[in-house]
């Protein structure tokens, strides 16, 4: 394990103490726990966003996608506990 020194204003410190009093932890822990907290957001945005990327890139070289009236329809006939066949993908904006 490494050590790291960050440079904390006062008023920080202050903020930092009290929060992890009332979290129950030290201010070592609080300071971890939203470390770690936000790096994992961060990882978390970074696969969103490469997913999104993928995804683009596949519409854009096949051109399908789903209609959104009909993914509507199966979300709702999911969500109401119903079996629902998938919709057929459609080519948008390409003479076939």
């Amino acid at each position: 394990m490494s050590t790291t020194t960050i440079r904390l204003s006062d008023e920080l410190k202050s903020r930092i103490a009290d929060a992890a009093e009332r979290a129950g932890t030290t201010p070592h822990g609080f300071i971890l726990g939203a470390l770690e907290e936000k790096v994992g957001e961060a990882e978390r945005r970074a696969q969103f966003l490469d997913e999104a990327q993928q995804r683009w890139h596949s519409f854009v070289a096949d051109g399908q996608a789903l209609e959104w009236s009909d993914m509507r329809d199966y979300l709702a006939r999911r969500a109401r506990g119903e079996s629902a066949p998938a919709s057929a993908n459609k080519s948008v904006g390409r003479e076939r």
